[in-house]
């Protein structure tokens, strides 16, 4: 960062550089970010390329726009709060602020460029319908994790052992092939399905969009006197629409009586145009470099396989005819090729698709009587609800005598959901102070506005907090108070928690939903930190591609799968507005549900309490977790 001079309003972006091959930059995380830069013509950031090893390659820096500034640098060059993120991050000046991962970073550059430009519409559409295209994060959401974090490294490894001579296919590949075989589901689906029937009515069913790949283009220039509207499925009606800036196909008031009476179940399924349906969305920017370099090596080396995936060869001769979508690839080294023309596609589905996992399946376990029986089980193997007692249950912070934007009640929140709040901060921070020493670096997970974090940086001065949130808004909303108190000693991370990779000494959560609890305190049992978590929607729990429940072992030799998913579900049953009987069983089923996330936790070498809050009326998830490394 040598010779660079910042000001306040400037934007760095650092994306890891390993090298360059036949135009592929890796990591592909990397080529994702440089091709919505230069999609959206972007030039707002200062793009540094961190060298991951010694390399010779700087071609790359000028490959995008000479209005963009470019630049190598070593990792240990980086800002110290980017230092503990995965990479891409882009950080404001004074490097207080920190934006980390590909999602959220690509979604930045998207509400940046819209923002320096407001007549850029269709940037913006590449959110989505409801601008929350790769929103949720890849911990709980299949598709995210797909497209942000599993295609992209099982095509980088798929790159890197193209030399070897039996190659094999990812399987994240066939789950992608698989995804876009099924039906689309969009905001106006009856209506858009209804026209669909009425259009394959008139047409006595045309063919499907796979067969139609090559006749018909989507194309800003192309108009109905160029190829007949008639030819072209409802679909891709719709996403031309789109991409021209028009409106959809103007259609009759009413439908007729036979259309409008058609039941649901008969209805045509809509077939996907791009990656999630009808519409261009971000999805596809980050699918393209990925799937551009998979089927360049396969038709170089695999040709007889490309035939197990039509779809797939559909929508990458579709997507280029995005406007501006092959400018910006060429600028970013990806040139596209002509794809050979594949046979006829039946109507059966490929044997690969069959045996592809899909992207969102569950293994939900139907739920059928209560706990008692789940219950008595552990009681009869030594296993009850206990809780550990409060080492201070009277103690409270002097809230009266704090700055203003140190309390919950500077929040837009009632004065009786103020006080609550008060009380669980009173908790965890009780128990934080208690364990801090000076210089200590704590977390605060799924931080929000800040109220953990804010007053732990606010009474800890020795101490450097760091709060972690993956909404945009609420850590805003967190730096503006922390602005108002002058406070030196902290770090706002926007990211999915599994993009941060920094060293501390204590990590705490209040109300992390679901997994998210889980995955804080092994966060911290993978760094040897103390961890103070106050666990929330229990019935969001279930397997994923990190934890199998239950988690502990004594809690495995007495409980299936799907009697601990019958605790999770009554877990959640502690409302103020349930009878007092039913809260104390699911109060019970909180306790045992924790007990085995602390068993667990002993497991590896902690000490670990489950305790109630006090008062326990300060919120009806009142449990604490708090375990410390022996």
């Amino acid at each position: 960062m040598k010779g660079i001079k910042k000001s306040l309003t400037e934007e760095y972006l650092y994306l890891d550089f390993s090298h360059q091959v036949e135009g592929c930059i890796f990591p592909l995380h990397t080529s994702v970010t440089l091709f919505l830069l230069s999609y959206c013509d972007c030039k707002l950031f200062k793009v540094c390329l961190v060298l991951t090893r010694e390399s010779t390659d700087v071609s790359l820096l000028s490959v995008l726009s000479q209005d963009v500034e470019i630049q190598t640098i070593s990792r240990q060059e980086l800002p110290a709060i980017v230092q503990s993120c995965h990479l891409p991050a882009v950080v404001e000046t004074p490097d207080n602020f920190c934006r980390a991962g590909l999602a959220v970073v690509l979604r930045h550059i998207i509400h940046k460029s819209c923002e320096a430009d407001p007549s850029k519409k269709e940037i913006l559409e590449l959110l989505g319908f409801k601008k929350t295209c790769l929103k949720a994060c890849a911990e709980v959401s299949q598709w995210t994790r797909l497209c942000e974090i599993t295609i992209p490294l099982a095509i980088e490894n798929f790159l890197k052992e193209s030399f070897n001579q039996h190659l094999t296919i990812p399987a994240e590949i066939l789950q992608l092939e698989k995804k876009l075989s099924e039906p689309v589901r969009v905001h106006n689906d009856d209506k858009l399905r209804r026209q669909k029937l009425k259009q394959q009515k008139a047409a006595r069913v045309g063919p499907s969009l796979a067969q139609e790949k090559i006749k018909s283009k989507v194309h800003v220039q192309e108009t109905s006197e160029d190829v007949d509207s008639s030819s072209r499925s409802l679909e891709l009606q719709v996403a031309l629409s789109k991409l021209t800036v028009q409106e959809e196909p103007a259609t009759p008031n009413r439908e007729p009586s036979h259309i409008r009476k058609a039941k649901a179940s008969d209805l045509p399924p809509l077939e996907h145009v791009f990656a999630e349906g009808l519409y261009f969305t971000l999805t596809d920017i980050v699918l393209l470099p990925c799937i551009h370099h998979f089927l360049l090596i396969i038709c170089k080396k695999l040709s007889e396989k490309l035939v197990e995936f039509p779809l797939l060869a559909a929508w990458y001769q579709r997507i280029q005819e995005v406007p501006r979508v092959k400018t910006a690839a060429s600028q970013c080294g990806i040139h596209f090729f002509q794809l050979p023309e594949l046979p006829s596609t039946s109507d059966e589905p490929h044997p690969n698709l069959n045996g592809a996992p899909g992207v969102e399946e569950q293994n939900e376990p139907s739920f059928i009587g209560g706990p008692r029986p789940t219950m008595t089980k552990l009681m009869e193997k030594g296993i009850e609800a206990v809780f550990s007692p409060h080492p201070c249950p009277a103690w409270t912070l002097d809230w009266d005598h704090l700055p203003v934007a140190v309390s919950p009640k500077e929040g837009k929140m009632s004065s009786d959901r103020a006080l609550r709040k008060q009380q669980q901060l009173n908790n965890l921070v009780y128990v934080v102070a208690n364990q801090a020493k000076p210089g200590d670096r704590i977390v605060d997970f799924c931080s929000g506005g800040g109220h953990v974090g804010i007053v732990l940086a606010h009474m800890l001065p020795s101490c450097q907090v760091t709060l972690i949130e993956n909404k945009e808004l609420s850590l805003i909303r967190a730096k503006k108070r922390s602005d108002e108190l002058g406070l030196s000693n902290v770090w706002f991370i926007q990211a999915n928690m599994e993009y941060f990779t920094g060293m501390f000494n204590i990590g705490v959560a209040l109300h992390a939903c679901g997994v998210a609890t889980d995955m804080v305190i092994e966060l911290c049992i993978k760094t040897r930190a103390s961890f103070v978590t106050c666990p929330c929607c229990y019935g969001f729990i279930q397997n994923t591609s990190k934890f199998n429940f239950p988690k502990s072992e004594q809690f495995k030799k007495t409980l299936s799968y799907k009697e601990h998913m019958i605790l999770c579900r009554f877990a959640d049953q502690t409302a103020v507005q349930l009878p007092a009987p039913r809260r104390l069983v699911g109060k019970q089923c909180m306790c045992l549900v924790d007990l085995d996330r602390a068993r667990a936790a002993e497991e590896h070498g902690y000490s670990v309490q489950v305790i109630s809050m006090e008062p326990e009326s300060c919120s009806p998830k009142n449990n604490m977790i708090v375990g410390v490394p022996i």
